[in-house]
């Protein structure tokens, strides 16, 4: 299903800006519309508004991170959508600097008490400015790559009270050597986070299910549960519901099913919506 977000970004890749009545007339929709769903790609840096429209996100090592949200967005938003009803108002939680946490923390906006320890720094100013929660930054050496800090946080975490739920995201995984990243210092943070965590949701579109990446930063027996999209294959879910990890897989053309289907009951990769299998 084509979404009429994805039909605005194919339209700013194409004309390199877009008008706000222009979109209105080919969308089928109001101005108004258009409005919202442009200030709502402009939080999520897909792109930068304008008076009367908007212009592509700014690329190069300040737009690393805007890319990365825009990749499998559809996905991603799926992904955090499901993903948000794992959070309660009071929870203490753990926000990596991935993207899709990100996307996660534009859903968890309006819970009220939330204590959130995070190292990106757009997450943590989303969540001054925009939410009543108490933000706290462990701290490390800022990585434009990710905007986000990284580096060693055991010390600042380990034995100052416990985090209910971490949120992390993956560069690659595997059931022999957990949750993978890529760059040593941001294994090396992650680590940190799992360390002080309860418990460990891994966030991520299917494409990471077959991704390379060098460094673990946390053991399938530390992972609570996989969360992911419906393009994730039957072995990948298999392996995983092995070892004991609940793996849910969440149906891109619906962000907002919450149902679930046990594994057992699939019928075949058509009709597959929802799976989750409880952790063990």
């Amino acid at each position: 299903m084509v979404t009429r977000d994805s039909r605005i970004l194919d339209a700013l890749d194409q004309h390199g800006a877009v008008q706000v009545v222009d979109l209105a007339r080919e969308l089928g929709v109001s101005e108004v519309t258009i409005r919202k769903d442009l200030d709502a790609l402009a939080e999520r840096d897909l792109l930068r508004r304008t008076r009367g429209g908007a212009l592509p996100p700014v690329r190069g090592d300040e737009g690393a991170f805007a890319d990365r949200m825009r990749q499998a967005a559809d996905a991603k938003q799926a992904i955090a959508s499901h993903a948000a009803a794992l959070v309660d108002d009071g929870d203490v939680i753990a926000l990596d600097t991935s993207s899709t946490a990100h996307f996660l923390a534009l859903e968890l906006l309006q819970r009220t008490g939330l204590v959130v320890i995070t190292q990106s720094l757009r997450t943590a100013v989303l969540f001054m400015e925009r939410s009543d929660a108490r933000v706290i930054i462990p701290g490390g050496t800022l990585r434009r790559e990710s905007s986000g800090l990284v580096g060693p946080i055991t010390d600042a975490l380990v034995g100052r009270g416990r985090i209910d739920k971490a949120f992390v995201g993956v560069v690659g995984l595997s059931p022999e050597r957990g949750l993978l990243e890529l760059a040593t210092d941001e294994a090396i943070s992650k680590q940190g986070l799992v360390a002080a965590s309860d418990q460990i949701h891994a966030l991520f579109d299917s494409s990471k299910t077959t991704g390379f990446a060098l460094h673990s930063f946390a053991s399938a027996e530390q992972v609570t549960s996989l969360i992911t999209d419906e393009r994730a294959s039957d072995d990948f879910v298999a392996e995983w519901e092995a070892r004991g990890v609940s793996v849910t897989l969440v149906p891109l053309d619906d962000a907002q099913t919450t149902g679930t289907e046990p594994a057992t009951a699939r019928a075949g990769r058509a009709s597959r919506r929802l799976i989750q299998k409880e952790h063990r």
